[in-house]
């Protein structure tokens, strides 16, 4: 409604393509879909294999090149398969004698190409060319006697096509009478491969006579969402591998005429180990997604749902806040996504409804941001272990080896808390002991995005062509999407600096001999604190020079003295008394000083545990000689009130 706020018309759109494009709401058809790389390569033609993770845009790019020059009228020159479980389960199944699982895996998916092209070229020939020559009719004739020219469900063609190349397929419109030549073949195997020769002659002899390598843009043929019917055992792996092979197969066979995009989720991707897997290289191209882009998409999309043409300061002045806990607001949102467009939406349609639907506000504040950063960070540690259960179904178990302390951790750390929880984690799966080491669940946290490490002053999450983590490697950082779930929002776990209270010692009237004649309380109090602020300053001095310490635990340190050091500038020091010596001072600096000197103790037991870089000892070490300063300064204080104990 026109006259509804605009805020209330955000959205940011569906987090699946397939509803973001049937749904009413959906925004990707209607701008709010932003061309990638991925997406110009695709359409280019240059790449076979668009890999990613899940949520990283792989069905976007799939619905929007289906939906490209379709008009109204339906996808022309475009096919997409996605297998369903039965589909699936029919390919994982297909054995063949005399072939290995690849191999024979391989030739079923030639198979759902070849009928897929032939089912195409018998309506591409009527309407885009007005003729069927000899070769289309065999198709018609091919498809209709092998039950292949009505149904459109993939599974039941793949049935067909599973019990055709296992027995034998009608190919006498090809010219080839039954059992000519095949009988002869020496295995199964052998027999299913002749056929199959056979029937994608027959489609690229049709492809040639229309002439649609010249007269116009190939098919394009897509397979999407094969996760949907995949899991770790060897059977599906063959299923892949054999989706792989036929693709570049047919590719060769069918020239300029058909071109093959294959969708597949990186890690389904990442785990198959085959001979041929280097003849993929050149084919591959990974989604990846920066901070600018994600920007870039949710102003695509903002635009999209309110029909405004909003700017981007618009969106990140007047809609959203400027700075979240002191940080750029674009950057405090995306920062704390991993860089995919799911995660992004999901987090940004939270920010809109916590404002609007639950606080009824007509513009979002750093709270809202705040509020739906806790509920997006339970949601993505629970959806990361989800999104891996099959390849890693331990994953959900290591989290509580990083929950409550600090989000940066040395590899001495982690050593230690996993060593607590190996014999249990490997008493909960078994099957996956020789993953479960100190190495083995660093490098899976590393590949699922979950940690970063460390490397010069950057810190590196998994994605493009990264290295893994190398055993010279000892900083991990756990990512800031999962922080706010895991209550590791410090960058080590520092004890919290308490002011000094010495209303205890002045009740029970212990003042350490401030009543003792001849004391100077304000100048003994004013050389304690100065002596408190030299400490302070010294230990922040050495934090700033520990470049080998990350500069988020440099801050956190700098944070907890800069606390100490305010509350020595805000206590003025003590007043002497004016009416004789039963009145104490106003403020206890030998308190103080005592109880910095303790804190600093703590405070550097801390460094020297999280087992972190050289900077963190350096610093432990100077915390160490400040509190023995300061020990040493307060045994001066007793009865004297002169500059003793080295002051």
């Amino acid at each position: 409604m026109a006259d509804e706020p605009l805020l209330a018309r955000l959205h940011f759109g569906r987090e699946d393509a397939e509803r973001d494009v049937n749904d009413g709401h959906g925004l990707l058809l209607r701008g709010g879909f932003l061309p990638t790389a991925a997406y110009s390569a695709a359409v280019a033609g240059r790449k076979m294999l668009i890999i990613g993770r899940k949520g990283s845009g792989k069905s976007a790019i799939c619905m929007q090149l289906m939906a490209d020059g379709a008009d109204g009228a339906g996808p022309a020159g475009k096919l997409l398969v996605t297998p369903d479980e039965t589909a699936g389960e029919a390919i994982r199944r297909f054995e063949l004698q005399g072939l290995p699982g690849d191999s024979a895996k391989a030739l079923i998916w030639r198979y759902v190409f070849a009928v897929h092209a032939a089912r195409h070229l018998v309506a591409h020939a009527k309407d885009a060319h007005r003729r069927r020559p000899g070769s289309v009719k065999a198709l018609v004739r091919f498809l209709k006697q092998n039950g292949e020219l009505d149904d459109d469900r993939l599974g039941d063609r793949m049935a067909q096509g599973i019990k055709g190349l296992q027995t034998s397929l009608t190919l006498d419109m090809f010219g080839i009478k039954a059992g000519l030549d095949l009988a002869q073949a020496p295995s199964e195997g052998a027999r299913a491969q002749r056929q199959l020769e056979v029937v994608e002659r027959g489609v690229a002899r049709a492809f040639a006579d229309l002439g649609c390598d010249a007269a116009h843009e190939p098919l394009l043929l897509m397979v999407d969402q094969l996760e949907l019917v995949w899991s770790a055992e060897p059977d599906s792996h063959s299923m892949v591998i054999g989706l792989l092979l036929a693709a570049k197969h047919a590719a060769s066979r069918y020239g300029r005429s058909v071109r093959f995009l294959l969708f597949l989720r990186a890690d389904i991707y990442d785990s198959l180990s085959f001979g041929e897997g280097d003849k993929f290289h050149g084919d591959e191209l990974r989604i990846g997604w920066t901070q600018e882009a994600l920007r870039d998409l949710a102003l695509a999309r903002a635009r999209a749902s309110t029909g405004a043409e909003l700017t981007d300061a618009q969106l990140w002045r007047e809609i959203f806040p400027v700075a979240v806990e002191n940080e750029d607001a674009p950057a405090h949102v995306f920062g704390r996504c991993l860089p995919r467009p799911r995660d992004a939406i999901q987090f940004l349609n939270l920010c809109q409804e916590t404002a609007w639907l639950t606080h009824g506000r007509d513009r979002i504040t750093e709270a809202d941001v705040r509020q739906a950063g806790l509920q997006f960070s339970a949601w993505k540690l629970k959806d990361l272990s989800l999104e891996y259960l099959v390849a890693h179904p331990f994953l959900k178990n290591l989290f509580p080896l990083f929950q409550n302390a600090g989000y940066v951790v040395s590899r001495a750390a982690l050593r230690s808390r996993f060593e607590a929880a190996e014999e249990s984690l490997h008493r909960l799966f078994p099957a996956y002991a020789d993953a479960l080491t100190l190495s083995g669940i660093i490098d899976v946290l590393h590949d699922v995005g979950f940690l970063g490490v460390r490397r010069g002053n950057d810190v590196v999450f998994a994605g493009g062509d990264d290295l893994p983590v190398q055993p010279h490697e000892t900083e991990f950082h756990i990512h800031p999407c999962f922080r706010a779930a895991l209550g590791t929002t410090s960058a080590i776990d520092l004890r919290r600096y308490e002011s000094a209270v010495a209303g205890d010692r002045l009740v029970q009237g212990n003042v350490f001999g401030y009543q003792s004649a001849g004391v100077s309380y304000t100048n003994r109090d004013d050389q304690l604190l100065r002596e408190l602020s030299r400490s302070c300053h010294s230990v922040l001095a050495q934090t700033g020079r520990a470049v080998a310490l990350t500069q988020d635990a440099r801050d956190e340190i700098a944070g907890e003295i800069s606390r100490v050091l305010n509350d020595v500038h805000t206590h003025p020091a003590g007043v002497a008394p004016s009416s004789g010596p039963s009145f104490a001072p106003s403020y206890d600096a030998y308190d103080q000083l005592l109880s910095t000197a303790h804190y600093f103790t703590s405070l550097a037991a801390q460094l020297t545990a999280s087992g972190l870089t050289e900077g963190a000892q350096e610093v432990a070490h100077r915390l160490e000689e400040e509190a023995r300063r300061l020990r040493r300064l307060a045994g001066g204080s007793y009865g004297s009130g002169g500059n003793s104990g080295g002051i």
